[in-house]
């Protein structure tokens, strides 16, 4: 019976609890909702406090020994780098030759006759650069392609397309624009030219459109093959994830080694000169020989060397600038 009563007794007060926890629970949240709201106000209030960043001490000191190190480096650079023009310098007008080679090479008299000649003759390097640059873009492209072509029954375009590549990388310059300007016109065949402007240009594409095959070669093997997995899955063609998932990222990735094959093949033009084409270099060798003086082969060369040094700033940067992008996982 006492047994009984205990358990009649917890029930009832089990009941009563049950009855009253709802209001008595509500009760506590709003408590500790209004609690909780001014614990997040009074925290509002400290974030509105902290909105303007001061850096401490240990990185304002860190800044200030990295900028006095960046200060001193730039010194010693500068320095050294006079130091080293400064010795170069006295050791070349201090050479027993070098009056001799002052008035062969050096003479301002000379410089001025054979600018005007120089340029004019400039002037024909840039359009062969220029006409030949856009033939070896294409051409390079079409050989790239034809090297990536997949299949069995592709294999002979495959091969020749190989022995191309492989036979004008090997092949020096020289012997190319020679074998072309004095061997084809020795040929006599109908309907060919004999021009040696052409003839060289001819040959400067056939040598360098070998090695922008593989620069293109290379930026294609370098999509990653689910690339064109992906593309073929979604119904494209071999051709049209060529032409429209592989090439572009592949002609991105090597725009910086092309600009650098652009200007070897600026320099090269001037090769041509061997037929007779009056370029740079050419005008430069008629006017040397006229005067038995050798500044004009100094100016020539100082005209190509500042047409360059843009050309070459420009793909160093574009080459930081890609590396960046990609280490930064941004688009390439």
């Amino acid at each position: 019976m006492a047994l009984r009563r205990r358990l009649g007794t917890g029930a009832q007060v089990s009941g009563d609890a049950m009855a009253a926890g709802p209001a008595s629970v509500a009760k506590g949240c709003g408590a500790k909702g209004r609690g909780g709201e001014g614990r997040d106000g009074e925290g509002g209030g400290g974030k509105g406090d902290d909105d303007g960043y001061r850096p401490s001490e240990r990185r304002l000191a860190h800044e200030a020994y990295r900028r006095g190190r960046a200060r001193r480096s730039a010194l010693i650079a500068t320095g050294s780098t006079l130091a080293t023009a400064v010795a170069l310098y006295l050791l070349v007008v201090n050479s027993p030759g070098w009056e001799v080679t002052r008035k062969t090479f050096f003479n301002a008299d000379y410089a001025r006759q054979a600018l005007p000649e120089v340029l004019k003759g400039l002037r024909l390097n840039l359009e062969l650069m220029l006409g030949c640059g856009v033939l070896i873009l294409v051409f390079g492209l079409l050989l790239a392609v034809l090297r990536t072509l997949r299949g069995p029954v592709f294999l002979p375009v495959r091969l020749l397309a190989t022995a191309y590549v492989d036979f004008f990388l090997g092949l020096p310059m020289i012997i190319c624009l020679l074998v072309m300007i004095t061997g084809v016109p020795a040929l006599r065949l109908s309907g060919v030219t004999t021009d040696p402007l052409l003839l060289g240009g001819v040959a400067l594409v056939l040598t360098y459109s070998a090695y922008v095959s593989e620069v293109f070669r290379s930026g294609i093997e370098s999509v990653h093959p689910s690339q064109r997995a992906a593309a073929r899955s979604l119904g494209l063609t071999n051709a049209q994830a060529m032409r429209y998932v592989v090439l572009p990222q592949a002609v991105r990735r090597v725009v910086p080694p092309l600009l650098n094959n652009l200007v070897s093949l600026q320099k090269d033009t001037g090769l041509v000169s061997i037929g007779g084409a009056i370029d740079a270099v050419y005008a430069a060798k008629i006017i040397a020989a006229r005067s038995f003086n050798f500044t004009p082969y100094l100016l020539a060369g100082l005209v190509f060397i500042v047409l360059t040094i843009p050309l070459t700033r420009f793909a160093d940067w574009l080459t930081a600038r890609t590396n960046r992008r990609r280490f930064q996982g941004g688009a390439v």
